[in-house]
């Protein structure tokens, strides 16, 4: 009896002095966030292609394989990231390097881009073309309000379709090639000039992205024949008046980077700049001013002008210059109690 009378004690006990141990595990998160490597795309590797989330699967459309050759017009699609299928080998669309792309109307957008690299006959586009199906394209106007241009910000917001800034020129342009207007429409046929020069210097290979109702325009800046790049982030909620979150991200000035939203903060995923080559970091802000780094075991390496998706709740890239061009497939899926760090 006095032996049970112990033990019983010293089980208490035990269970005492281990219940703050435990309750201080349960909330923690369950696990760390991972990348995956899902494997290697069918498709040939590449970077600068346009990408979608559409209809329950990840696309991808046209992009680069070199400067000295017309770029690809294939068009692929995924329903999980592992097995992709040809849905068009030759889209009508010419300009598929660094086009701008989005969903939106239930269709796939794509528009403006650049056309036979470094060849006589290059040119950038101001045509817009959308899809319901991948095959069948429609070219919506052959000439839209804005100049022809690539590398320029795309997003939907407030049921409009919004442009700001690219370069109307490659590899054969300068700092006037670059643009900082902004232009808007609800049909991709007709545009509206919101504003010729919005307060952000005019870049290109910048990214934007739509968070708590407001446009951000991240990074950017120019290649060549003068590369300069930026780490600033502005926003807007009209398109024209602008407020500068920072002039200087924690995370270094690049260009070609790819950029998303995801579990309410938006994300900055690699990229590019002459003085550090390919990046291979990734970043988050719930605002545009207060970033952290996302630190992960397991990373893709280091490259520029790859593909973002944000698909079943995992955020995701594929493609991009690697060195050499990659045709991998990556994702990344939060813990449900996931949280950022608290900002010190």
């Amino acid at each position: 009896m006095i032996n049970k009378t112990v033990n019983s004690s010293r089980t208490l006990l035990t269970a005492l002095l281990l219940a703050p141990l435990a309750a201080l595990h349960a909330a923690e998160p369950t696990s760390r966030p991972d990348w995956v490597l899902e494997g290697n795309a069918a498709w040939q590797a590449r970077d600068s292609q346009a990408e979608w989330v559409f209809k329950d699967q990840l696309w991808i459309g046209g992009g680069w394989f070199q400067s000295f050759e017309a770029p690809p017009r294939d068009v692929w699609a995924s329903a999980d990231g592992k097995t992709w299928k040809l849905v068009e080998k030759a889209a009508p669309w010419l300009h598929s390097d660094l086009p701008m792309n989005v969903t939106f109307a239930d269709k796939m957008w794509i528009m403006g881009g650049w056309h036979n690299g470094r060849l006589p006959g290059h040119s950038a586009s101001h045509q817009v073309w959308s899809s319901a199906d991948g095959v069948k394209w429609e070219q919506v106007t052959a000439n839209a309000g804005w100049s022809p241009r690539l590398a320029a910000g795309l997003v939907e917001h407030r049921g409009r379709l919004w442009m700001l800034g690219g370069t109307e020129n490659y590899y054969f342009g300068d700092d006037a090639s670059l643009k900082n207007d902004v232009w808007s429409s609800a049909d991709g046929k007709t545009w509206k000039q919101e504003t010729a020069h919005a307060p952000w210097s005019p870049r290109a290979y910048h990214q934007a992205v739509v968070l708590n109702d407001k446009i951000y325009v991240i990074a950017g800046g120019n290649y060549v024949p003068s590369h300069h790049a930026k780490n600033d982030v502005w926003s807007s909620s009209d398109g024209v008046r602008w407020t500068c979150e920072t002039e200087n991200a924690p995370w270094e000035p690049r260009l070609w980077f790819s950029a998303a939203v995801y579990r309410g903060r938006m994300w900055v995923l690699g990229g590019w700049s002459k003085n550090r080559d390919n990046f291979g970091d990734v970043w988050h802000s719930a605002d545009g001013r207060n970033w952290q780094r996302l630190e992960t075991k397991t990373c893709w390496k280091a490259r520029h002008e790859h593909s973002v998706f944000v698909f079943q709740d995992k955020l995701w890239i594929a493609g991009g210059h690697a060195k050499p061009l990659s045709s991998e497939v990556w994702s990344l899926s939060l813990p449900k109690d996931w949280q950022p760090l608290a900002n010190k």
